[in-house]
């Protein structure tokens, strides 16, 4: 890779605490764009706006999905923006790019009673007892939480020192915030740390040795049983989708906007509104329960008037 792109990517890191699978993803990338330019002969570093659009079209030939297509985008506008600001460039060839059209898309949630048959569930064999046990607390601090499965598994142990009720969280970009931890999830996530109090492990949960947090694949095998126990399609369960449905219920129940951005980390309230359909859905309910023409016109005693 070029040594433009190595300091790109050293920035990222260090002025900006960009997470580690964003920084592979943007690596990724740039091999990719340097790969199309050195092929066109031209190096990436020098690559005009005429380039940029043609690896920008071979993408969508290629197939790509419009997200990952609007990723790569982005990489370029600011990768070609930190060589402007370092003085290798005197103009950003990507900062004109059309990024692609996205389709609009609701988030996937789950219904309250799917997320009671999710707990339900994990109460597993006594032979593998620390599993399930992985599961209970992992799913109270997720729905009760809805931190990202990352967050949650670098939840070092000491975050349940003291008698607290809260959580710091570090999140993208190396922001912390802090989320409420209910009853249920302390009494679930302190039975998993006495069980493994062996370990000494500094991870709340953690992996096979103690000295390395559980790997997200490993968690996904353990949703993956517990989907099957609770009746549920796996295909239909992710940690994210813990993560939506505890958006939805939270707003559906009432929550402020404002508030769940906070819980959620959101830096752009922009990125909460994507669970506005709750409140669209709850307002035209009440409408149609308390408006005095929803479902006919009625007259003063509450009666349907007659048409003459």
């Amino acid at each position: 890779m070029a040594a433009q792109a190595e300091s790109f990517l050293e920035m990222l890191a260090a002025e900006r605490g960009a997470a580690v699978n964003t920084l592979r993803a943007y690596a990724r990338d740039l091999r990719d764009l340097e790969s199309f330019a050195v092929q066109a002969g031209c190096g990436m570093v020098r690559a005009d706006a005429g380039l940029l659009r043609e690896y920008m079209a071979g993408l969508a030939q290629a197939g790509l999905s419009p997200r990952t297509q609007a990723r790569r985008l982005s990489c370029l506008k600011q990768f070609y923006l930190f060589l402007t600001r370092e003085g290798m460039r005197t103009d950003n060839p990507a900062a004109l790019l059309d990024a692609p059209r996205l389709p609009a898309t609701l988030p996937r949630f789950l219904t309250e009673e799917e997320v009671d048959a999710l707990l339900g569930a994990c109460d597993g064999p006594p032979d593998d007892g620390r599993r399930w046990l992985v599961a209970r607390a992992a799913l109270e601090i997720l729905y009760a939480s809805g931190l990202r499965i990352s967050e949650l598994l670098a939840l070092p142990r000491r975050a349940l020192s003291g008698d607290a009720r809260m959580l710091l969280v570090r999140g993208k970009g190396g922001r912390e915030r802090l989320v409420p931890l209910s009853v249920q999830a302390r009494a679930a996530a302190e039975a998993l740390a006495a069980r493994d109090q062996a370990l000494r492990s500094p991870y709340l949960f953690p992996g096979r040795d103690g000295q390395r947090p559980l790997t997200r694949q490993g968690f996904d095998r353990i949703l993956h049983d517990v989907a099957l126990r609770a009746g549920l399609d796996p295909a239909r369960l992710s940690p994210h989708v813990l993560r939506h449905s505890f958006a939805t219920h939270m707003l559906a129940r009432g929550a402020d906007l404002r508030a769940l951005q906070m819980l959620l980390g959101h830096a752009d309230i922009a990125t909460t509104q994507i669970y506005t359909h709750v409140l669209a859905e709850r307002l035209r309910a009440v409408v149609e329960a308390h408006h005095p023409l929803a479902g006919g016109r009625k007259g003063v005693d509450g009666r349907p008037e007659t048409q003459p």
